[in-house]
């Protein structure tokens, strides 16, 4: 497992675990990151926030939050 905010530019992954911390697992559950949900990284280049596609829906987070999200990669 590695936390979200690693992943590279096109990297589709799994949500494993969401770890506790100054933001609130319901918060980043509300934005639509649950357990076994499928990531993929849109943009991860630059400091800015990152960009990243669940179903559907475009959302961009902070690298702080990015970082309590842990993911599986999953083979292109």
């Amino acid at each position: 497992m590695v936390p979200l905010g690693l992943l590279q530019l096109g990297d589709k992954a799994e949500v494993a675990e969401i770890k506790p911390g100054k933001h609130s697992c319901a918060r980043i559950e509300d934005m639509g990151f649950r357990i076994g949900k499928t990531v993929e990284m849109l943009n991860s280049g630059g400091r800015g926030p990152l960009l990243v596609k669940i179903d559907e829906s475009r959302l961009a987070l902070g690298r702080g939050m990015a970082m309590k999200i842990m993911v599986r990669r999953k083979e292109k």
